[in-house]
């Protein structure tokens, strides 16, 4: 059986942009293809099954749940970010095309889980026969079957799942078209065949949304609209952040475990609290609103007051979580990150973000109580990894100063958002007296032109108005 690991794979994708070990990059891009490609991936309605149960990504527990699909979301868009390989780019978009459409509710708040069964059945909704595939196909059947492995005997109980084992070149020329013609053609097809498989009998939903998963979601969908230049995905990471804010974060910046029927529930645990403050950094990178930051770095310092331990690291339950017999550490990833590992990452962008000493000191803490627990089990502890070579990085601060709707202050942003920089913070805004993002405070513009400021510990080279300086800069 093959579980994705996504927290490996963020790990090995900025190992690679720190090092250049090649044999990184081959890991993490090699397996993200093959998963892409075969049956644990979703061919028609975009989005990641749990697991599969055999070794070669094909037949999948059929079950979507959102935390998956919220990390590999993020992990291929990193993947395509250094490669270019426009699939990683595709399989990030049908991912959060995925989620938009079945897994987004109208307040916002994304639900939990679509179930494995339909009916009873495993994996219903989503096998096809062959007869149904000509039934639906016609003429272009044949060529669809060749590329998605159709076959008269299926590969799953008599009928198939969708996957992809052939190169896109062979299936093309196997049916005597050119590259583009094939890829247009099995497009067509994938749309009728996701249009006929709505109107199949469905697997159910759980509609409870989960403070912790939906802030690895905003995080997804933040850094895709930011990257990808999609605004319609800023728009649900908006009014994602909105709704956490007003229906699962109190005034006091106290958090809630879950919500359902109107009503918010439980006690939040560390990770309800650090996945959110990452969704949240990442909105504001991506949109420059200072609301965004604000509620962040509150929402941190609530986390670190309720439940960092003195002696470093982080409880999973806060300081005023009903009485237990023991009080565990939040340490090991499990499907979804640990959230103390989570906790130690964000501390280190708000350090990087705010010069406060006592984040970097906090993460630090955190790493050092586990560090030996690390090297003999790395895929357990691949957060904290991701935390580390983050640290190890030495992050770029960069403060772009100008008019955000300008021209000018926009070609700098794009150079900064070209290309993948994961030991990186940006913070942007008009020149003002007054704001609460400390990295912007006291910069002003050169001549009245739009600046970028590159610095580390707040210590900023000389500032930068021209784009192509600006890319040097950052690219040596």
């Amino acid at each position: 059986p093959k579980s994705p690991q996504p927290m490996a794979l963020d790990f090995l994708l900025r190992y690679y942009h720190r090092t250049r070990d090649a044999s990184a990059l081959e890991v993490a891009d090699s397996t993200l293809r093959h998963m892409a490609a075969g049956g644990i991936h979703d061919q028609l309605g975009g989005g990641f099954h749990r697991y599969t149960v055999d070794a070669i990504w094909l037949v999948p527990h059929f079950e979507k749940m959102l935390y998956d699909n919220s990390q590999l979301a993020r992990v291929y868009l990193k993947a395509w970010q250094i490669t270019g390989a426009g699939e990683h780019r595709r399989t990030a978009e049908s991912i959060l095309d995925f989620v938009a459409r079945d897994m987004t509710a109208p307040d916002g708040g994304f639900y939990s889980t679509l179930d494995a069964d339909t009916d009873g059945e495993e994996g219903l909704t989503y096998v096809w026969s062959a007869t149904e595939i000509e039934e639906a196909l016609g003429g272009d059947a044949a060529h669809f079957s060749h590329a998605y492995g159709v076959t008269p005997g299926g590969n799953f109980e008599g009928r198939s799942i969708l996957h992809r084992t052939v190169p896109a070149e062979a299936v093309a020329e196997a049916a005597g078209l050119d590259l583009d013609e094939s890829e247009r053609r099995l497009a067509a097809a994938r749309a009728r065949l996701l249009e006929l498989r709505s109107r199949r009998p469905q697997p159910g939903r759980d509609e409870k949304v989960i403070t912790a998963w939906n802030g690895l979601m905003l995080a997804a969908f933040a850094d895709a609209g930011r990257f990808l230049q999609r605004d319609d995905y800023l728009q649900v990471a908006r009014r994602n952040a909105d709704f956490l804010l007003s229906e699962l974060v109190t005034p006091e910046r106290r958090v809630f475990r879950t919500f359902k029927d109107g009503r918010a529930r439980l006690n939040g645990y560390v990770e309800d609290y650090s996945h959110t403050v990452e969704g949240l950094l990442s909105l504001y990178e991506a949109t420059f609103d200072e609301a965004y930051f604000v509620a962040a770095r509150e929402l941190a310092d609530q986390m670190v007051a309720h439940f960092a331990d003195p002696n470093g690291g982080f409880y999973e339950t806060s300081d005023d979580h009903e009485e237990l017999i023991t009080r565990p550490h939040s340490l090991r990833d499990n499907a979804t990150p640990s959230g103390g590992a989570v906790a130690a990452t964000v501390l280190l962008r708000l350090a990087s973000l705010t010069a406060t000493s006592a984040y970097r000191e906090g993460a630090l803490a955190a790493v050092g109580r586990i560090a030996t627990a690390i090297e003999p089990h790395p895929t357990a502890y691949a957060q904290w990894l991701v935390a580390l070579e983050y640290h190890f990085s030495n992050a770029h601060e960069i403060a772009i100063i100008g008019d955000l709707e300008s021209p000018a202050t926009r070609a700098l942003l794009d150079v900064v958002n070209r290309g993948l920089r994961p030991a990186q913070v940006l913070a942007a805004g008009p020149p003002v007296d007054i704001t609460p993002v400390p990295l912007l405070r006291g910069r002003g513009t050169v001549g009245g032109a739009p600046t970028a400021y590159v610095c580390r510990d707040f210590v900023c080279d000389l500032p930068i108005v021209d784009p192509e300086a600006l890319a040097a800069r950052l690219n040596p």
